[in-house]
């Protein structure tokens, strides 16, 4: 926890997390256009004693890195889709624990995109879990998780809201990111 939050204060960053430390939730993390965002959102929840698993895709977990992210809470995900439905199998894992937080950066790529995946809306919706909406802002170098989403139900309405959230942060390579 100190490490984290020396090296954060070092780099000239700010942590602001006020959401509470809920057993189970999703946190999600925009802007992403950089594998800076990962480090950054790594040490930024660690400086509050939490800890959070993240989604990587699959082709990240080749020997040795693959036990380091396990170990750091990874789970790797198929680029193509085989078999049961990734949604189906974190609802699962969802509930059948009793604490899990997994971080997951709904854009899905570094690069521009303003097709945002669904997933996590539907995880959480049928999970029961709460969304925490997280965001790494470059222009004012603060991390902040001061937000929570309950999904409705309505995906385009509850995509609407929280890509609306996001539309004030500045990301490490602004041209990457939209929230369109």
């Amino acid at each position: 926890m100190w490490f984290s939050k020396a090296i954060l204060k070092i780099a000239g960053w700010t942590v602001n997390v006020t959401v509470p430390d809920y057993p189970k939730c999703i946190i999600c993390v925009a802007p992403h256009t950089s594998n800076w965002d990962f480090i950054l959102g790594k040490l930024a929840y660690a400086t509050t004693g939490r800890k959070a698993g993240f989604l990587m895709k699959a082709s990240w977990f080749f020997f040795p890195m693959g036990m380091i992210f396990r170990a750091m809470g990874g789970i790797p995900v198929p680029r193509r889709k085989k078999g049961a439905s990734l949604v189906d199998a974190l609802v699962d894992k969802f509930n059948s624990s009793e604490r899990l937080v997994l971080a997951i950066t709904p854009e899905g790529t570094r690069s521009r995109t303003s097709q945002w995946h669904t997933g996590f809306l539907h995880i959480a919706r049928r999970a029961g879990i709460p969304i925490a909406l997280g965001a790494i802002d470059f222009g004012k170098k603060e991390i902040t998780i001061t937000d929570t989403f309950t999904p409705t139900g309505d995906t385009d309405a509850d995509m609407r809201r929280i890509k609306d959230y996001y539309k004030n942060f500045t990301a490490k390579y602004p041209e990457k990111f939209t929230t369109e």
